[in-house]
């Protein structure tokens, strides 16, 4: 398939169809050659990032809106303006790669119509590009109501977090020590002649100076490293496993939480607990890849009554299903999936799965809560409300005015994600 029509579904498949990007960009990726992925990729993520404007600068150059089953075409036009609007490809071929695509697209009698478009765009660019940022939606690159609540939650930093997300995530690499101290992995990484920084608090993370396939890292395929952000490899310093301990991963797809408290301890039981079924293909493929082993269950953590019927447990790993507001620039399309009722409806959400964690945890257990949001509602607020309902709830290294610790995007460069620690007293 022409890459530009590939997009253009995928933007459809997004958009109009409410499909997330991690299903949609795969299934686009076998109709194309592997050598355009990086360009599909570049494309999709992009347009997404920078949608209300390109959708400000299509509505000024078409007369008629494209609707019903011409709306992939409307789509295929936005690839063509993000590609003059902000890659590095001559015009010409941009405009004619984008019109070749509506063969692909069974559209051909549409292709003088968006050959138009494309090149009144060229002619008017500088006029409908200042245009396109003139309302807030094209120039911060958000819908309004996650705008709003980022003016209010952070006045001081809302203009930071929408920087942030609107950015290219970096590549963060995590060392398994069960094979390697960091250090050594280091001089792996030089002798390839990859370049690197660390991070100065997530013991075991590396990021890359440059995104790379992961077939070219050393041992990949042994289980030596993994890829997971290092804001999410602070688990375990929160966390603090012990050895042969029993420990529970809560909402553990894709599974990256569950193998690093395995590559910290020795003789530990660890259940890694998920309510997709699909998504735990993950958790095995994971584990498997790295030769560990976990008790994998599919099951609602908000009944643990239904799949548990052990001990209760040492420590309780809760990363709960949230609005992932923290992670927009790896999953651009959250902006435009989610909705403002989607916060109060995580918020219940969390709130029961919390509390029935909470009974299965063992007297002096520890509970890390963690999201990968920065909304109040599904971070401080969640426990400063859970530490009023649960008297045997003691918060540790931090104070009931502030809980928990909230990253937010972009610093260390690291993902947005929030962690609070709890002890069971009795």
């Amino acid at each position: 398939m022409n890459v530009r029509a590939a997009a253009a579904n995928v933007l459809f498949q997004v958009v109009d169809k409410g499909q997330s990007l991690s299903h949609a960009l795969p299934a686009a990726q076998k109709t194309i050659k592997p050598r355009d992925y990086a360009l599909l990729q570049e494309i999709c993520y992009g347009a997404l990032r920078y949608l209300p404007r390109l959708e400000s600068i299509a509505n000024e150059l078409m007369d008629n809106p494209l609707k019903g089953k011409k709306r992939v075409f409307h789509h295929l036009i936005l690839v063509g303006i993000y590609q003059l609007s902000f890659m590095r490809i001559p015009s010409h071929a941009a405009v004619a790669e984008t019109v070749e695509g509506t063969k692909t697209l069974r559209g051909p009698s549409l292709s003088g119509l968006i050959n138009a478009v494309l090149r009144s765009y060229l002619r008017d660019q500088e006029a409908l590009d200042s245009k396109s940022v003139s309302h807030n939606a094209g120039k911060y690159g958000h819908p309004s109501w996650l705008l709003k609540l980022l003016q209010e939650s952070y006045p001081e930093q809302w203009e930071a977090l929408v920087e942030a997300n609107n950015s290219k995530a970096p590549m963060w690499l995590r060392v398994n020590r069960k094979h390697h101290t960091r250090a050594e992995y280091q001089v792996l990484l030089d002798q390839e002649n990859i370049e690197y920084t660390l991070h100065p608090e997530a013991e075991d993370a590396i990021k890359l100076s440059s995104p790379c396939d992961v077939t070219v890292l050393p041992g990949f395929s042994q289980g030596w490293v993994s890829v997971q952000d290092a804001a999410a490899q602070l688990s375990v310093n929160y966390l603090q496993p012990q050895n042969g301990e029993l420990i529970l991963d809560c909402c553990a797809a894709p599974g990256g939480k569950t193998a690093h408290i395995l590559e910290h301890t020795e003789d530990t039981e660890v259940v890694a607990i998920d309510s997709d079924v699909k998504r735990l293909d993950r958790v095995y493929d994971n584990l498997e890849r790295l030769q560990l082993r976990a008790d994998v269950i599919c099951g609602d953590a908000r009944y643990p009554e239904e799949w548990w019927h052990g001990e209760k447990f040492d420590r309780i790993l809760l990363d709960a299903p949230c609005s992932a507001t923290g992670v927009i620039r790896r999953h651009p399309d959250i902006k435009w999936l989610r909705r403002a009722s989607d916060i109060e409806a995580l918020s219940v959400l969390q709130s029961e799965i919390l509390d029935a964690m909470w009974r299965q945890l063992k007297p002096e257990g520890t509970l890390v809560y963690a999201t990968c949001s920065v909304t109040p509602q599904e971070n401080v607020e969640q426990i400063r409300a859970f530490l009023q309902r649960t008297s045997n709830a003691q918060l540790i290294n931090s104070d009931i005015n502030k809980p928990g610790r909230q990253i937010f995007p972009g610093e260390e460069d690291m993902d947005g994600f929030y962690y609070a620690v709890l002890r069971k007293t009795i």
